[in-house]
């Protein structure tokens, strides 16, 4: 694609210094520039490459321009060129990916109802009663189980699984092989075994969620899993039976969260977190990685270390850690000296 400064300006409201006709033919990072290219300097550390690049167009932080001098490249001004270079890899991003219509050797059930303008892809399974919005792309080998909702202009990529009656909300991105509705790890344990406790629930997703490859988020026993609006989940989490999520968490790859526990809004939670089951989490917590969560934290906790305490106590507890064997020493050799 082919894109002249002047249109890429009017995408994020920038304003051109030099000719608004070059023609930018695709994007490099600002130290190698190649010729043609677009690229962006949103911090000063980086201004040493305005006069050595070889990108034709520039996009540009306001604030580090000088005033009345000449620039080689054709500069865009905006007032966050990190955030403008965002909305246009976005929009970059959507024209590559749009596709539509039903590729042959696919298959959905009389009873489907499928929006406008949907692209479903080659060997996808569209169960009896399942409902996909409009403009939803639905990659190859997907399979939509019966009485499956899926919202408007959502991606499901290729090889995730949707089971039965789950609900999948607008804006919604999953990734490839993830497995939304799977049984919850429900068992009661007999003289004889381990019983099955059957699953009889759902998971609902809200809007403008996110959630990575080879994930696993189970159906509720009753009622449903929630994740909520604007949530961004990361590769290989695991999510159980009747956990609700609040709104705008991020979490990062191979955390764990036990059946029942409920998290609220805005928290951060770091790689390898385990998160015991029938506790609550409150807003804007942040989880260091690799910590054990095995008791309910409060809004704004910062936690770390496993059994997880206050961050700051655990890096005040673990300088003395490090220096664990030469304490132990020196109460040993005061021990000895005390007993001569």
């Amino acid at each position: 694609m082919e894109f002249t400064a002047q249109q890429i300006a009017n995408f994020i409201n920038g304003k051109i210094i030099g000719d608004p006709e070059t023609v930018i033919t695709g994007v490099s990072p600002i130290e190698n520039g190649e010729k043609g290219h677009l690229s962006f300097i949103g911090q000063s550390r980086f201004l040493e490459f305005l006069d050595e690049t070889q990108c034709a167009v520039l996009i540009v932080s306001e604030s580090l321009l000088q005033n009345n001098r000449q620039y080689r490249p054709v500069i865009i001004a905006v007032e966050d060129a990190y955030l403008a270079f965002q909305v246009l890899m976005n929009l970059y991003q959507e024209m590559q990916d749009r596709r539509k219509g039903i590729e042959p050797g696919s298959f959905f059930h009389d009873t489907a109802r499928i929006g406008q303008d949907v692209y479903i892809g080659a060997f996808t399974y569209v169960s009896e009663n399942a409902a996909i919005g409009d403009g939803t792309q639905i990659y190859p080998h997907v399979y939509i189980g019966k009485a499956v909702t899926i919202g408007k202009n959502c991606k499901i990529d290729s090889g995730a699984r949707i089971y039965d009656h789950c609900i999948i909300g607008n804006n919604c991105i999953i990734h490839s092989n993830t497995v939304i509705g799977g049984d919850g790890f429900g068992f009661q344990p007999t003289e004889e075994s381990f019983k099955k406790i059957p699953q009889l629930g759902n998971v609902v997703i809200e809007d403008d969620v996110e959630i990575g490859s080879n994930c696993s988020i189970d159906r509720a026993t009753i009622g449903s899993t929630i994740i909520g609006k604007g949530t961004k989940i990361d590769n290989l989490i695991q999510i159980a039976h009747n956990v609700k999520i609040g709104k705008n968490n991020v979490i990062a790859a191979q955390t764990g969260i036990a059946g029942s526990t409920t998290i609220g809004d805005w928290n951060q939670i770091g790689g390898q977190v385990g998160i015991v089951g029938h506790i609550k989490i409150g807003n804007q917590v942040k989880i260091q990685a690799q910590s054990g969560v095995n008791s309910s934290a409060k809004d704004g906790e910062v936690l770390y270390g496993s059994p997880a305490i206050n961050y700051s106590d655990y890096r005040k507890n673990y300088v003395h850690f490090r220096n664990f064997t030469n304490i132990v020493k020196r109460i040993s050799d005061l021990e000895n000296k005390k007993s001569e």
